[in-house]
């Protein structure tokens, strides 16, 4: 009776279950799981069921226990998919990798679930594979998201692997799929067409929710988010930071969810600012330390955000926090070069240029694959500390680089500076060596000489330049003759080379001299006239009339006679007087003329007042009211000049002498003596 009342206990129990996980009501079907549990504790369709409702609940990790806990009961082969997706929910992707592998059945559920934990580990090639077998077997209402996550595989590909993606040939019908083309392109460089496949998503976006009268216009916006994201990047790439920044604030303010693409918009903001702003760099940093970041983002772009955290650090002179950054960088990829730039970097800022240059070497030594680009820092270190030769032998120690253009420029360059003609023709003679080594190319056991690159003349022909300039002819003629043998027909080569032969060997040159051209071939058939009509001619010659009878004997008889040119009266002044001598010395300046006698002060300076305080002045009476003009005249003062009517005859002051000395007397001003002390 006891066994009948539990089997009807727990078929109602049962039938709970089955009602509220048809209801979508997982919390109260865990209740009811839990009661059948108690009734039987080793129940293995119940501890699934429980495994399930907590897993939709999202409590992964109490379910990945269950498991753990029953695994007699439930075993590898009943519940693989479920412990595999706890352990990939709770970003443990190498256990879920291997909870897969170790399942006997691959199921469809499984191969789903595959594909996603290979896509975060990053094994793109195996991903690819996966996804396409799943299209290729399975019919469902699901193939629109394979074949978004299958677009997502490429586009990561083309980005952090460089791969050149193929064309799947998806039909961009939905968002997704436009935005993940897009982000293919970008790995290509194509960033035109990225941008227009960024537009055309974001147009589908808005449609598509458009049509759910729930979705709001905040709720639009939160999801082209992460496509304005990416729009802003291709400003940023196309050197439009304005726009960019601009943008990206735009996203930062509507405070969305995904903190992926917060740190990854922070990063992108820092790297515009550089060394500049720095105190909303480290606001910004803040975003990049947000929870759950290290599962958003691949490996590349969370070690981007670490180097720039560690030139921040530098930037904002917290040298222990930048040498902590860049030495975890360092122990977490020894061979990559930026964590030992940075640390050199800090060093030069603490002017410890010799201790940056002794890490730089140590590197190149443990890590010769990336000694070119360490080393070409190093020369740059010497050259500001002013030792060039050693930044010169600190280059030529880069077999690899030694023959290149832009190397044998640099330090041919460096040499002259220091007037190391010697050492800068060596640096010519090994890079021409070096070319004349490879020249020679094996073909079915013959040695077949090909003709000199381009390059390689190019060098021949900078060396004999370089040598003709510094007077070392004879070490430039082999360098010309060879040039010359190249191509005969180069008259410029063969004049150079006639050049030199004739401070070195006269014979010769006169030799080489029969090689050149005649004059007739050289000679340039243009027609002169038509060239003086022509639109761009700067000097047109003017067309001669005809000349007849007298015209032309008198055209003949003057033939050599220069046209005279007629004289100009020149202009008299408004009040010149024929009767008036002019005055000798008017073309001279005033200070030179022998009757100046200084500049006149100024009416004001002569009417202050100097003495005792309440003292008057002379000039004191004009201010008088009471002197008006019925009063007698008074006697004029002393060096007072007498009005001259206006019917007088006016001599211009420019044709005329002064008469002598100003009326007035010029005050001398009193030097005070050495050591006197001024003031009242």
């Amino acid at each position: 009776a006891v066994a009948g009342s539990a089997g009807a206990a727990a078929a109602a129990l049962w039938s709970e279950v089955n009602r509220c996980g048809q209801n979508g009501d997982f919390a109260r079907a865990l209740k009811s799981v839990n009661k059948i549990l108690q009734i039987s504790k080793d129940d293995v369709t119940a501890l699934q069921c429980k495994v399930v409702c907590l897993i939709q609940n999202g409590n992964f990790k109490e379910a990945l226990g269950v498991i753990n806990t029953h695994t007699k009961v439930l075993t590898s082969d009943i519940i693989a998919f479920e412990k595999a997706y706890c352990e990939y929910r709770l970003n443990r992707i190498e256990n879920a990798l291997k909870t897969i592998q170790s399942a006997s059945q691959q199921t469809d559920k499984l191969k789903e679930l595959y594909g996603q934990v290979l896509y975060r580990l990053e094994r793109y090639d195996d991903c690819l594979a996966a996804y396409r077998d799943l299209i290729r077997n399975s019919q469902d209402e699901y193939e629109e998201e394979r074949k978004t996550n299958l677009s997502a595989v490429v586009a990561a590909q083309s980005t952090w692997e460089k791969v050149m993606p193929e064309d799947l040939g998806l039909r961009e019908a939905t968002y997704e799929l436009c935005y993940n083309s897009a982000c293919a392109l970008i790995g290509q460089g194509k960033l035109n067409e990225a941008m227009k496949k960024l537009q055309k998503a974001e147009e589908l976006c808005r449609q598509s929710l458009s049509e759910d009268s729930d979705v709001t216009e905040e709720d639009i916006e939160a999801e082209l988010a992460i496509i304005h994201g990416q729009m802003a990047y291709i400003m940023q790439l196309q050197g439009r930071t304005e726009d960019a920044l601009q943008l990206y604030n735009q996203i930062i303010k509507l405070k969305p969810t995904d903190v992926g693409l917060l740190a990854v918009i922070a990063n992108n903001i820092i790297t515009i600012n550089k060394d500049q702003n720095v105190f909303d760099s480290k606001k910004k940093v803040k975003l990049t330390n947000a929870e759950g970041v290290e599962h958003k983002l691949s490996k590349k772009q969370l070690q981007a955000i670490e180097f720039n955290k560690a030139l921040l650090a530098m930037y904002t002179n917290q040298a222990d926090q930048c040498r902590k950054l860049s030495a975890s960088l360092q122990s977490q990829s020894p061979e990559h070069l930026l964590p030992v730039l940075i640390q050199a970097a800090q060093l030069c800022r603490e002017k410890q240029h010799a201790k940056a240059v002794g890490l730089l070497q140590d590197f190149a030594d443990q890590h010769p694959a990336n000694a070119a680009e360490i080393k070409l820092t190093m020369a740059q270190l010497k050259i500001a500390q002013g030792s060039v030769t050693k930044a010169c032998m600190i280059l030529r120690s880069i077999e690899e680089l030694q023959h290149k253009p832009g190397m044998v420029s640099a330090l041919v360059t460096m040499y002259s500076h220091e007037e190391d003609i010697d050492s800068a023709i060596e640096v010519f003679t090994q890079a021409i060596q070096w070319y004349q080594q490879f020249q020679a190319r094996t073909n079915y056991g013959y040695c077949v000489f090909q003709p000199k690159s381009p390059v390689h003349l190019s060098l021949i022909r900078e060396a004999a330049n370089f040598k003709l300039k510094h007077g070392r002819k004879k070490e430039a003629i082999s360098d010309l003759e060879e040039l010359w043998k190249q191509n005969p027909k180069d008259v410029h080569t063969l004049a150079q080379l006639i050049s030199a032969y004739s401070l070195v060997d006269p014979e010769k040159a006169k030799v080489l001299s029969k090689h050149l051209p005649s004059s007739d071939t050289m000679s340039l058939k243009v027609d002169v006239d038509a060239l003086e009509n022509s639109h761009g001619a700067t000097y047109v010659r003017k067309k001669a009339g005809k000349l007849t009878g007298d015209n032309q004997q008198k055209e003949q008889g003057q033939g050599d006679v220069k046209k005279k040119k007629k004289k100009k009266k020149g202009k008299l002044p408004k009040n010149y007087d024929p009767k008036v001598t002019p005055d000798p010395e008017r073309w001279l300046p005033m200070r030179e003329r022998s009757y100046y006698r200084g500049r006149k002060k100024g009416k004001k300076k002569d009417q202050v007042g100097k003495g005792t305080q309440g003292s008057t002045t002379a000039g004191s009476s004009e201010l008088d009211a009471s002197r008006t003009a019925s009063s007698p005249p008074t006697s004029p003062r002393p060096g007072s000049a007498a009005a001259v009517s206006a019917t007088s005859n006016v001599i211009p002051p420019r044709h005329q002498k002064p008469a002598g000395a100003p009326a007035t007397k010029k005050k001398q001003q009193q030097k005070k003596k050495k050591g006197a002390k001024g003031g009242w």
